[in-house]
């Protein structure tokens, strides 16, 4: 089914208009809901409710990771002071600072699939083998809670790092320290009163199938896509129904991931009101999908040779 017919109907994106406002609020609130109800399940013993609890909580925990995504656009909060903290929150407590994130996510933007594009490395290098591609497809996919960071500080640390800027490093230094001293007062809290069942069950659990989810999600976005554009090198998903609006809502709108590539100022809120951005107006330009089902579809055909970008296209570059 194709909604490239309907993409540019701003109406029908444009469902209630208070629940798109108020989505990170609304994320936000359930979270620590469904983590209250984690904690009583876990103080009564209640050990089966807390398997579909952890499944939720690790859906908001998501949300969250992609509200640090809007906080390094500087656009999650009317408020530059709330903007930032809650940026170095989620970033502290994902282990990737909010400034490092903030540059390199930057030069996504710019050279958004090509070689440059350190974020989706190593799928953007003809140069890299398939061996490769695929091991860290397998390892991103798989354990997302350590490779995201990992992939972040490698262009950090690494000679030529692309982060040239001495403020930028000086305060990517600084919030490294600091994510150090939190987490070294947190697991010696944890240590200290022994309650390593608590922190497994309320935060790693969730933290770590929340950063599968955000790997899945990046691909969906991105990998198999063969153009250098917002268009051409993103999947977005338009929801047909009303449970696909949920789902969208419920992660920022993050689905309309064309329309934040097209225009990257707009706040998450105003996204579902401008789908007519991402009607495909050039060949090889990506056709909207009506939900994540179809949109999850075209990836796995993709997965065997991960690539993104049209530099694939070039014969001479392609590596085996």
């Amino acid at each position: 089914m194709s909604v490239a017919s309907t993409a540019g109907k701003t109406e029908e994106a444009a469902w209630e208009p208070w629940a798109n406002h108020a989505s990170f609020t609304l994320v936000t609130g359930a979270y620590y809901l469904t983590t209250g109800a984690m904690a009583l399940c876990l103080f009564k013993g209640w050990v089966w409710p807390l398997i579909p609890l952890v499944l939720l909580a690790s859906h908001f925990m998501h949300a969250m990771l992609i509200a640090f995504h809007e906080a390094s656009h500087g656009i999650l909060r009317k408020s530059r002071i709330w903007n930032e903290f809650d940026g170095l929150l989620v970033g502290t407590i994902s282990l990737t600072p909010l400034t490092l994130y903030r540059v390199l996510h930057q030069q996504h933007h710019v050279n958004v699939a090509s070689e440059r594009d350190v974020e989706l490395w190593p799928f953007v290098d003809p140069g890299q083998p398939l061996w490769w591609r695929r091991l860290a497809a397998f390892l991103e996919l798989n354990f997302g809670f350590f490779y995201s960071p990992w992939l972040f500080w490698r262009f950090f640390f690494k000679r030529n790092s692309p982060i040239t800027n001495r403020k930028a490093r000086r305060r990517i230094w600084r919030e490294f320290w600091l994510m150090v001293g939190f987490w070294t007062v947190v697991l010696g809290l944890v240590a200290w009163f022994g309650v390593w069942m608590w922190f497994l069950v309320l935060y790693f659990l969730p933290a770590f199938i929340a950063g599968n989810l955000q790997s899945w999600r990046k691909y969906i976005e991105h990998v198999g896509l063969s153009g250098n554009t917002g268009r051409s090198a993103t999947r977005s998903v338009i929801a047909a129904n009303w449970k696909g609006k949920c789902v969208s809502v419920s992660l920022l709108h993050q689905p309309l991931h064309g329309v934040h590539h097209v225009k990257g100022t707009l706040p998450y809120h105003e996204m579902p009101y401008h789908t007519d951005l991402i009607i495909p107006t050039d060949e090889g330009d990506t056709v909207p999908f009506p939900n994540y089902r179809a949109a999850f579809a075209d990836l796995l055909k993709c997965l065997a040779d991960p690539r993104v970008g049209g530099q694939w296209n070039k014969p001479h570059t392609q590596a085996g």
